[in-house]
């Protein structure tokens, strides 16, 4: 008999007590039950620990980490990784949910790509709900398969989406840029796609929270977040300029798709 795959999920959570719980459930909701979930709460001064102790209480699957001193999200999701006992990561920030069959569709993605030099990194498209939590109509789609030149021009990975082994994470953890603002998940996902491919679904397996500060959006640091990204993993500044010009254009056209719903 197959070994089953066990995943571990990795959410990093500060001052979430209106959302989290909500993503919680939707791990709670899975079809495919066996994980466990990792909350790192990063030094919240709301309620968000007293919901996830509360939870964890009748769920032995939750368990809660805590600091006394805010350190971000990517010491945090770096920090979740380590104490992952299991051999798969999933990530999922505290706003964010899924679908129930989210992690049985990645699980059967994985299993048919059971093969030697198999992916090591997998994706899903997006759906986007308001800071409410009212559906919009918007749709990220996603290719099946991305490579390193193509992430380049548009970061297609959602970091709540993402499926990873456990080794790659070890391997290219998080960096955390404290001269120069990053996107800490895109930065690890370039490095890892150096070594192959990424596999998508094209299905909104991720419903993605779009809060009040992301829809008025600074599209200037967002960009300079891009561009340092690539500059930290030795892209070349002409290979970048070629690519901050893809990245502007499909950027302005998703969130305008996403804004005028």
């Amino acid at each position: 008999m197959a070994e089953v795959m066990q995943i571990s999920i990795v959410m990093p959570a500060f001052n979430a007590v209106k959302t989290i719980a909500e993503s919680i459930e939707s791990v709670q909701k899975q079809t495919y039950p066996y994980w466990e979930l990792l909350v790192l709460d990063d030094a919240s001064t709301d309620r968000t620990r007293e919901v996830v102790d509360k939870m964890s209480a009748s769920d032995s699957r939750i368990h809660l980490y805590t600091e006394d001193a805010n350190h971000g999200v990517a010491f945090e999701r770096n920090k979740g990784v380590h104490k992952a006992r299991f051999d798969w990561i999933a990530f999922l920030d505290s706003d964010d949910c899924w679908t129930k069959d989210k992690l049985e569709k990645q699980v059967h993605q994985v299993q048919l790509n059971s093969v030697s030099n198999a992916p090591s990194l997998y994706y899903t498209g997006s759906a986007f709900m308001n800071a409410s939590g009212q559906r919009l109509p918007y749709i990220l789609h996603v290719p099946s398969r991305l490579t390193a030149s193509d992430i380049l021009k548009q970061n297609l990975i959602s970091c709540s989406s993402a499926l990873v082994r456990k080794e790659l994470m070890i391997r290219h953890p998080m960096p955390i840029s404290e001269k120069k603002p990053i996107h800490e998940d895109f930065a690890t996902w370039i490095a890892i796609l150096k070594e192959g491919d990424a596999v998508g679904i094209d299905e909104p397996l991720l419903i993605y929270r779009v809060s009040s500060n992301s829809k008025s959006g600074n599209k200037l640091k967002a960009a300079t977040m891009h561009w340092n990204s690539m500059r930290m993993n030795e892209v070349s500044i002409s290979a970048s300029l070629y690519n901050m010009f893809f990245y502007i254009a499909r950027g302005l056209r998703k969130y305008h798709s996403i804004l005028k719903q």
